[in-house]
């Protein structure tokens, strides 16, 4: 099967790592993939991005074009069509006037069975079903807007008015998947039809990403580790940990380490510092460093205001690690019933004061919600099953549309 996948290179964000691990496995499982992304027309630097980029707008062949790693076991080789957009950053992008119009004819010349779109938040979301229909292509969409489960601020506000507006569009797409039970159900009481929303949470590769050695702690100094993975940004609500952090008197055994960047990184840094054991890592665009980290850590703590379903919590979870996390988004679903600790976004500063203690008196709590935590992935958040899944929905929607079903 030929699928035509809609998504993003650049900037890393989790709608990157998601369109990478999807289509790496993809090709590995014999699939030939044609990645059609936004890409600044006049911009040089996006030929030296992650991914490399075709000159033209013509599809151009490539073999190497992840982030992280190439396909060994697949000979298919993909094929790369940029569309042009004026401004993209990790939230969302805008495209130029005839960035249709190339997709429209890169589609014509493609010819794929599927076009299956990782939505970008961009208006060109809103005609892909147009511009599918004319072509009598099915089109899946990917919705992973962040969001928090109950408006309990102007930020979850503000992401339940996206779902608000995406919803009507979205009912046009032949399937939509989302990461989660929660999103499902909001989605539908928006009005898209119950048929087509598809919950397929995202996935880890659980063996790379796996419990193993680390010297993260002989290089710190350190006998307890508490990780923080994600960007530096208001909704990632960074500075309550570090308050909650300041405030618990940790002791000078115990370090926290910030992996990541954004916009809220320099003023974070100079008004909380380096001391009292808080380490600011930056961004660290090596994965395997990333993942020695993460199996140096003893406790992953994600407070966010809103959140999709976190990669960085599944990959925390995935390398044995104890994890506490908000409620926001899926991230309670994926930590519910004993699997790790779940914060209420309200008062998180609070919350994280009465168990960074306890957190690092008692070892042995760290030790088994680790278990727990790797446990819940294998049993629900592999890459390898999800993307099993999302074969069966390709495979029933181009059926569908070979028997000429109505997608409406």
């Amino acid at each position: 099967m030929h699928i035509a996948w809609l998504g993003k290179k650049s900037p890393f964000c989790g709608n990157v790592t998601y369109s990478r691990e999807v289509t790496n496995t993809l090709l590995d499982r014999g699939y030939q993939v044609s990645f059609l992304h936004f890409a600044s027309e006049n911009s040089h630097a996006e030929r030296r991005d992650e991914w490399p980029v075709s000159n033209g707008q013509a599809p151009t062949p490539t073999r190497d074009w992840s982030l992280s790693c190439q396909t060994q076991t697949s000979p298919v080789m993909t094929q790369e069509v940029p569309l042009p957009c004026l401004y993209k950053s990790q939230i969302y992008t805008i495209p130029t006037f005839k960035s249709s119009k190339v997709l429209m004819k890169s589609l014509r010349q493609l010819k794929p069975d599927l076009v299956h779109a990782s939505l970008t938040l961009s208006p060109l979301d809103f005609v892909l079903p147009e511009i599918c229909e004319e072509l009598n292509l099915p089109l899946v969409a990917t919705f992973h807007p962040p969001f928090d489960r109950k408006l309990r601020n102007l930020t979850s506000g503000t992401q339940h008015l996206m779902y608000q507006i995406y919803a009507p569009f979205l009912a046009n797409y032949d399937s939509v998947i989302v990461f989660s039970q929660i999103q499902r159900d909001l989605l539908v009481r928006l009005g898209v039809p119950e048929t087509k929303v598809a919950v397929i949470p995202n996935g880890v590769d659980e063996l790379k990403y796996s419990p193993g050695p680390s010297r993260l702690k002989a290089e710190l100094g350190a006998e307890r580790v508490f990780v923080y993975q994600g960007r530096v940004a208001p909704e990632k609500n960074v500075e309550s940990l570090l308050k909650a952090w300041k405030k618990s008197e940790m002791g000078q055994d115990s370090h926290l380490v910030i992996v990541g960047d954004g916009p809220l990184a320099d003023s974070l840094q100079m008004y909380y510092g380096f001391e009292d054991g808080v380490v600011w890592l930056g961004f660290v665009a090596d994965e395997d460093k990333r993942i020695e980290i993460l199996r140096g850590a003893d406790v992953f703590i994600l407070p966010s205001l809103v959140e999709g379903l976190s990669l960085s919590l599944l990959e925390a979870m995935a390398c044995g690690v104890a994890c506490i996390a908000t409620d926001a988004g899926a991230d309670g679903e994926v930590l519910e019933g004993g699997a790790g600790i779940v914060l209420e976004t309200q008062g998180v500063a609070t919350q994280l004061r009465t168990l960074l203690p306890l957190f690092r008196d008692h070892r042995e709590l760290s030790t088994l919600l680790g278990y727990k935590a790797r446990t819940r992935v294998l049993d629900r958040y592999t890459l390898s099953r999800n993307i099993t899944q999302m074969e069966q929905l390709y495979a029933e929607i181009v059926e569908q549309k070979q028997l000429f079903i109505p997608r409406r």
